[in-house]
């Protein structure tokens, strides 16, 4: 239920709210007198509770900010505060927060890693990112998918990548080691690591770099050597073990030149499951259409091709791009994540190789979120969600760049159900967001077992309808949710 709310149906119901969705300063109110109330009387008020006026705003109809003493109890003191009667507003200072959910990694702080968050830092184009901050918002987690890097494996005990490694019921390993299916598919060459970090290092744990998704399921396949070199039959099986083990998305940052008939079937096969294959395009500035690089080059609607593009939001100079082979650009020079030679090692690297993580990340996402969605309806709002670039028109099918921020949110799959308490607080206005056409029925319910409706509205053009409740002061705590009718007479809920 998209937007399960928890409101109280008595004036102080924000009381109820989580300290996740709450956070209030913990020694400041706001308070508006009464007109009525003369500044002695008001000042004498105050001096009796030891409050300490911070400022007062004469143009706001004399809102005050106050300071509770040291020690003493804000709940307390803002009880005292409504129920003295001389006040037509008491409330406390709320801490505010930037829209954008942003997660504690240094390296995401300091501006290292501006594939997720460019502001412009060390020559860059603002804005030339996959609007990360801005799309964590909606989501950041994909906690219950697994991501197969089929690679030269991952480095299992990385303290930023550890605890998002998919782990199998029964054997307890983290994926597979096709040159060596008894042993558990360490890193040592480095790029596998990398890739694992750049989809999925851990978010907020306050160490090193983040994932397009914070909280993800690894899956490490190991088919590439110390050299940097596999085979395509043990690529074969890494793939076959992913699709057999509950991979969802599929992580390929490489490639050959020469069709394989085995990768197509097996590929396909993946595809027939509900598994998307993200492939790199390659890094010999070759165009695709005429130079195929499988299975970037697959014509497969499981497959998605991904290009890498630089900090000014221009097409990379090494990387490969094909208007009919190519889906889109993502970022890929100078970009930093995990590495294999210690467990807090990091490195940076450039190539289509780490844009494709960017993309398999994002498509992670977009299953956690749509999972209803096929692969193709998920690959196509991933490219619907594209911001368009000059240096990838011609040269992709999409003519732009990873916006992983429209992908999660354009389109009609997402519904919210918000709640607000009226300035008065005695009444409530729910507004129920979605794609215009689709028609709902706001219900609410005392113990989530009984659910009557309030209301049963389409939604307008206009995005959004509202709906209005009273507030009473011995009511019992209502829950509210947002339930779809659907043309056939069933529902679904949101």
């Amino acid at each position: 239920m998209c937007g399960l709310v928890l409101a109280s149906a008595r004036p102080e119901f924000a009381q109820h709210t989580s300290e996740r969705e709450r956070r209030v300063h913990d020694s400041r109110l706001l308070v508006q007198p009464k007109p009525e109330v003369s500044a002695e009387g008001l000042g004498e008020f105050h001096a009796f509770q030891r409050v300490r006026v911070l400022r007062t705003f004469t143009g706001l109809r004399g809102l005050q900010i106050l300071e509770v003493p040291a020690g003493e109890s804000l709940e307390a003191a803002l009880q005292t505060y409504r129920n003295s009667g001389l006040f037509q507003i008491a409330e406390p200072d709320c801490v505010a927060r930037l829209a954008a959910t942003v997660p504690d990694d240094p390296k995401f702080l300091d501006g290292t890693l501006w594939g997720l968050n460019n502001f412009g830092q060390n020559g860059g184009l603002a804005d030339a990112d996959i609007d990360a901050p801005e799309a964590w918002d909606i989501r950041h987690s994909a906690s219950n998918l697994v991501v197969a890097v089929i690679d030269s494996g991952v480095r299992q005990t990385h303290h930023d990548l550890s605890a998002n490694l998919w782990q199998h019921p029964t054997t307890g390993s983290h994926g597979f080691n096709a040159l060596s299916p008894a042993e558990q598919p360490d890193d040592d060459n480095g790029h596998g690591t990398l890739v694992a970090g750049i989809l999925g290092a851990v978010g907020n744990n306050g160490l090193g770099v983040v994932g397009v998704c914070w909280s993800v399921q690894i899956m490490a396949c190991k088919f590439v050597d110390r050299f940097g070199e596999g085979t395509l039959s043990d690529a074969i099986a890494c793939i076959d073990f992913a699709r057999s083990n509950g991979a969802k998305v599929i992580n390929t940052s490489w490639g050959i030149e020469e069709f394989s008939e085995a990768l197509s079937n097996v590929v396909q096969q993946a595809g027939s499951e509900g598994i998307i294959v993200v492939a790199a395009a390659g890094n010999r500035s070759s165009d695709t259409d005429v130079y195929p690089y499988y299975p970037a080059s697959l014509a497969l609607d499981n497959v998605v091709a991904v290009a890498a593009t630089t900090r000014t939001d221009e097409l990379h100079f090494q990387s490969n791009y094909g208007l009919n082979s190519v889906h889109l650009g993502a970022p890929g020079s100078e970009i930093v994540s995990t590495y294999h030679l210690s467990d807090d090692a990091y490195a940076t690297r450039f190539g289509s190789s780490m844009a494709t993580p960017f993309v398999a990340g994002a498509m992670a996402l977009l299953c956690a979120e749509f999972p209803a969605a096929s692969p193709a309806q998920l690959i196509q709002r991933l490219l619907n969600g594209t911001d368009p670039l000059p240096g990838l028109q011609g040269k992709s099918i999409s003519g732009g760049r990873l916006n992983l921020q429209k992908a999660l949110s354009d389109g009609p799959a997402q519904t919210f159900l918000t709640i607000q308490l009226a300035p008065e607080q005695d009444w409530l206005e729910l507004q129920v967001r979605g794609q215009p056409g689709r028609r709902f029925v706001v219900e609410s319910s005392i113990d989530f077992r009984e659910w009557l409706p309030v209301v049963t509205n389409q939604i307008p053009s206009g995005g959004f309808f509202a709906v209005t409740n009273s507030v009473c002061e011995n009511c019992p705590t209502f829950f509210y949710r947002a339930v779809e009718t659907l043309a056939d007479g069933g529902t679904r809920s949101e």
